[in-house]
């Protein structure tokens, strides 16, 4: 069974062998599918249920490089969200509803809280 699409939610981080799992969804893709994944960036680590799980902190290039491993570089996107006052409320525990959207938007490149990413399967040649 192939998938047009992937969504793999706050998930890459808890697996050991992500370059193994990127190879994976790569190969479940039909020809033309697309993943979307999104990471934690900045974080703190969990204690609780994913204490023993939580193996890797990712950025946009170690994001990129790991996804251009499995998928042709040119259908590579990564991008990043976060700012200096939404790492911190995160880290702090604080509720997004408790900052203003304008403060949320704002993308600080050297804040990484979350990655996102989208890679797609080359079309099938016809």
């Amino acid at each position: 069974m192939f998938l047009t699409a992937s969504i793999l939610k706050q998930t890459l981080h808890l697996i050991y062998d992500m370059k193994a799992t990127m190879r994976t969804l790569y190969r479940t893709l039909k020809p033309g599918g697309v993943l979307l994944a999104t990471v934690p960036g900045i974080s703190q680590l969990e204690r609780g249920r994913w204490k023993e799980t939580w193996y890797w902190s990712l950025t946009i290039l170690s994001t990129r490089r790991l996804a251009e491993e499995a998928f042709p570089r040119e259908n590579v996107e990564v991008g990043s969200h976060g700012n200096v006052l939404a790492t911190t409320a995160f880290l702090m525990g604080l509720a997004a509803e408790e900052l203003d959207w304008a403060e949320l938007e704002h993308r600080d490149p050297l804040y990484q809280l979350l990655i996102t990413l989208r890679a797609a399967k080359p079309q099938a040649a016809s």
